[in-house]
């Protein structure tokens, strides 16, 4: 077993024994907006820190873009995310990945409906970070919490030269062929770009403030957004 299908089966297990114990409540809990968080960065930003230290402070499973396609690729854990999800979420998904996939807003591929339907699964079960992949133009701005870093690239290339142990001309190649790629793919696949604020709930450019202010500043972004999402179900 690949280290990445160890932290996938991680993560369904915690599903699979959320479920169990819901099933065994005498009154199972109201449904609310799922908390799932969704982060788009540029290279070097610290992006990556920054969803581990939210994960760690908000109990969730930080989920990585190769996560995301291995699970868009094998079919067996998208049943397996299905397998938890109970009649009215399943109800709720089909609607979800009916309306994501009959417009333009996807690319259609085997590959990008089946991601579609797996980061729409997710923020059903809730309690991930998903990092890349346009997971925030899937969701849409009215389910989970979608953040953007970014950074000057100055800075940028010495955090990788400081972090990552590359050279100033390495980093450079790096953050020029990562930024092309990923606005490439949200261009390619949703029509969208990947800079545009609209998109986001977030935009933090890390090299202005302290990455421990920013965990608080997210943190409290996201669960005022949460209870904004739940007021707004209630009222339906």
């Amino acid at each position: 077993m690949t280290s990445i299908d160890a932290i996938i089966n991680r993560q369904l297990l915690k599903w699979e024994l959320e479920r169990r114990r819901a099933s065994e409540e005498l009154h199972p809990p109201i449904a609310e907006p799922q908390h799932i968080i969704t982060v788009s960065r540029q290279t070097g930003s610290r992006g990556s820190y920054l969803a581990t230290q939210l994960a760690e402070r908000l109990g969730f499973q930080r989920l990585h873009r190769d996560v995301l396609d291995v699970m868009a690729r094998e079919s067996g854990y998208y049943r397996r995310l299905l397998e938890n999800l109970d009649e009215h979420a399943r109800g709720r998904l089909h609607l979800a990945v009916e309306a994501a996939l009959s417009g333009q807003l996807i690319d259609h591929t085997d590959y990008n409906e089946y991601l579609a339907k797996v980061v729409l699964s997710m923020a059903e079960l809730g309690g991930v970070i998903l990092m890349g992949r346009g997971g925030n133009v899937i969701l849409g701005p009215n389910n989970g919490f979608h953040l953007r870093v970014v950074c000057p690239e100055p800075i940028r290339v010495e955090n990788l030269c400081r972090f990552k142990a590359m050279s100033p001309r390495e980093a450079r190649q790096i953050i020029e062929r990562s930024d092309h790629e990923r606005r490439e793919f949200i261009q390619k696949v949703y029509h969208r770009d990947i800079d545009d604020p609209i998109y986001y709930d977030l935009v933090l450019n890390t090299g202005t403030v302290d990455m421990a202010r920013l965990v608080d500043l997210v943190e409290l972004a996201f669960r005022a957004k949460m209870e904004s999402l739940r007021a707004h179900s209630a009222t339906v």
